[in-house]
């Protein structure tokens, strides 16, 4: 009896034993410690998403500030482009405004010389404007011409061709000197000032002019010859001038009248 009594205690305590055991054993698959790391993985997928999304707005403001700089930059060109071509045109229109100016004066002080001849003539040697300049003194001399005062007007041109020969209006003072000889049927003269022309100044546009009334001149004199030689040269060398349009048109005169 005591021996079945000491074994069924020595059982007890071994199972107390195993029962301790098992409650001391420790937890192996406890969830907390996974499921902090999925927050923080999606934690951080978040951050970048958000990281993701602060770039992509900053590239698009920047995106917007490079157009806004670039339309700024067109609009600044085009004012300065602008503004130069305003400069450009006031400076012209003054330019414009001054010369016309000047040609008024011109004009006026040639008209006040004219004026106040006596008789409407000029002394040898004197021009029409002793203290003007070559363009006043060609003005006055043309308005002289102008006004068919032709031997005043020839004074005048002679006198300004030996005062300012090298003036860039010598041609044309030489062709009005011829001019004023022809009006007033003066043909030899004419035509020798009007040879002056093509031969003193060769690139002048007074040229096709001058050889025309070369031809005119001869066809007075009845040198039908020459006159017909000196019209055809405008027309084969100045084909496109008004002077070959005319020429042509003394031409056929001259045939019809069988000269």
């Amino acid at each position: 009896m005591l021996m079945n009594t000491t074994r069924s205690l020595s059982a007890i305590a071994s199972l107390g034993l195993l029962s301790g055991c098992t409650l001391l054993q420790p937890v192996v698959d406890d969830p907390v410690p996974s499921k902090v790391d999925e927050l923080e993985r999606r934690m951080q997928a978040v951050e970048r998403v958000v990281q993701n999304e602060s770039l992509v707005k900053l590239t698009q403001q920047v995106a917007a500030l490079e157009r806004r700089n670039d339309e700024l930059q067109g609009r600044l060109e085009t004012l300065e482009h602008d503004s130069e071509t305003t400069a450009d045109r006031q400076r012209q229109l003054y330019a414009d405004l001054d010369a016309r100016i000047q040609d008024l004066e011109t004009a006026l002080r040639a008209r006040k010389s004219v004026s106040v001849m006596e008789g409407g003539t000029l002394s040898p040697g004197q021009l029409p404007l002793p203290g003007g300049s070559d363009r006043d003194n060609y003005q006055a001399a043309f308005e002289l011409l102008k006004e068919q005062r032709y031997e005043p007007a020839a004074m005048a041109f002679k006198q300004f061709l030996v005062t300012y020969p090298d003036s860039e209006l010598a041609d044309n003072a030489q062709y009005w000197l011829a001019e004023s000889y022809y009006v007033t049927q003066k043909f030899d003269e004419a035509l020798a000032a009007f040879e002056l022309v093509i031969t003193t100044f060769p690139r002048s546009r007074k040229v096709p002019d001058a050889l025309l009334k070369m031809g005119y001149c001869n066809y007075e004199l009845k040198a039908f010859a020459s006159a017909r030689d000196a019209l055809v040269r405008v027309q084969s060398d100045y084909p496109e001038t008004t002077a070959a349009r005319l020429a042509g048109q003394r031409l056929s005169r001259m045939e019809e009248e069988g000269v």
